[in-house]
């Protein structure tokens, strides 16, 4: 009922009577007693921060686990059908169990069945996507299914930059599904004074404060268990053949040189604004009746998702002042480790223990 009314009233009331932020969110998959349920020994969960490069490594594990072989994308018509995302609610009234199912019975437009894309029987593991951390994802050192799990970080100006402007990619359609979440961000109030609604969210006091701050805390904590990896954006930015090497080796998938150097290529950005994959379609919804049409509607503005991806940009677009009260965030927020601190804004080598 509260998403069908106008925004801001709608997400006052959602949040005011106890519901989770963002209102498409869920976690149930991850809960200790499902997730064994429907995961497979091997699983990859591409548990990366948000506007951290998500689409870039479900993209680029894809190319990996096929060792480039999928010249022509056959197997990947869009990133939400490949590389599923459980967080995400497809259906306004949608639940887990509903959507666990419809996975698996999906029948695509062009009359593939949806499950043999994400769980076809030559990928060495299955992928997946989560915006979550710990404990929200159960990264067990024993028992339970032997999944791998990665992590990316990125700077937090930049993060904050993006989140910006992402919030103004999305299509009015999947706005009116949500109560008018995300708000439209004008461009011309991105370098404002005071923080655009999207830097306000993810600040320590916003709603989605998890998104940044408390996923950071959460994945270092795991930083160096055997089946986390966790990078840094700029790393892989600087250097995208090592980190696909990287990512190759912490998957155990073997690539010659001819394969590293055709995966490395498929990764990059001018690539992947060429195949443009990225529209984030939502095959499980439900909706109907003038709501979503689950064969040609997506969430993301086409040509919307893949932009440059810079690193130590986000000062160009937001303003010193509200630069300024985020980086007074981090030295609240991770000043009490150094390294910590420097890490989420840089990069680099973890300190050594």
């Amino acid at each position: 009922l509260f998403l069908s009314l106008p925004f801001p009233l709608s997400i006052i009331l959602w949040t005011s009577t106890g519901h989770d932020m963002p209102p498409c969110f869920m976690n149930d998959a991850w809960k200790v007693d499902e997730i064994d349920t429907w995961t497979k020994d091997g699983d990859l969960i591409v548990a990366t921060g948000a506007k951290s490069g998500t689409t870039w490594m479900l993209y680029c594990t894809h190319q990996i686990r096929t060792k480039g072989a999928d010249l022509d994308d056959e197997l990947f018509p869009d990133v939400m059908i490949t590389t599923p995302w459980p967080d995400l609610r497809q259906s306004r009234a949608g639940n887990w169990a509903e959507q666990k199912d419809r996975y698996n019975t999906t029948i695509l437009p062009d009359g593939r069945p949806m499950k043999d894309l994400w769980d076809h029987p030559s990928y060495p593991f299955r992928i997946f996507k989560s915006h979550y951390a710990p404990p929200e994802l159960p990264v067990r050192k024993k028992g339970g299914k032997k999944i791998k799990y990665m992590a990316m970080a990125r700077n937090g100006i930049d993060v904050a930059a993006s989140m910006t402007t992402f919030y103004s990619s999305h299509t009015d359609t999947f706005r009116n599904l949500w109560g008018g979440f995300p708000p439209n961000i004008e461009e011309s109030s991105f370098n404002s004074e005071e923080p655009p609604a999207a830097v306000k969210d993810i600040l320590p006091n916003g709603v989605l404060r998890f998104v940044y701050f408390d996923y950071i805390k959460k994945w270092w904590e795991y930083r160096n268990e055997p089946n986390v990896i966790m990078l840094h954006y700029s790393d892989i930015r600087r250097d995208l053949k090592g980190g696909v090497k990287k990512i190759a080796e912490f998957l155990e998938v073997d690539l010659n040189p001819t394969q590293l150097e055709v995966i490395t290529e498929r990764c990059g950005i001018e690539h992947m604004r060429k195949v443009n994959k990225f529209l984030h379609r939502m095959p499980l919804n439900t909706d109907g009746k003038g709501l979503w049409d689950a064969e040609k509607d997506h969430f993301i503005k086409n040509g919307s998702f893949v932009k440059k991806g810079g690193i130590g940009t986000g000062g160009l677009i937001l303003s010193d002042k509200v630069v300024a009260q985020w980086k007074k965030a981090e030295e609240d927020e991770f000043g009490h480790n150094p390294a910590l601190l420097k890490w989420a804004r840089e990069g680099g080598d973890f300190p050594s223990e």
